[in-house]
């Protein structure tokens, strides 16, 4: 089993234990990622790139934390919609790949209809 199988289970089992599927379908799931996406951004607000650097050392914990619940909504949302989040990487790297080869991408930004 996969690691992303084994923390989807104890996510969904921490969320069962408490009587919570009920409250969690996939809009507010969609919708809560989002927002714990969105208070993530926040530590990174109108700081400039040092500054950015100085609160990424200071607020480690913060960060760690709110990355944390954007992945607990990522792999519960996955699991909801039966969707197995390990292929669905793997296949979208797969595309990302042909989409940007690396003779046309490496060290540039641009999108891949425009290489």
């Amino acid at each position: 089993m996969s690691e992303i199988k084994q923390i989807t289970e104890q996510i969904l089992h921490f969320r069962d234990e408490r009587d919570w599927k009920q409250f969690h379908n996939h809009k507010d799931m969609a919708l809560s990622l989002c927002l714990e996406a969105a208070e993530l951004l926040e530590h990174f607000q109108w700081k400039q790139p040092q500054q950015v650097e100085e609160h990424v050392q200071s607020h480690r914990e913060e960060l760690s934390d709110e990355l944390a619940d954007v992945a607990c909504y990522l792999f519960e949302l996955c699991a909801n919609l039966g969707i197995d989040l390990d292929d669905a990487i793997r296949s979208k790297l797969k595309k990302n790949a042909l989409k940007y080869p690396v003779s046309k991408s490496k060290g540039r930004i641009t999108k891949y209809t425009e290489l």
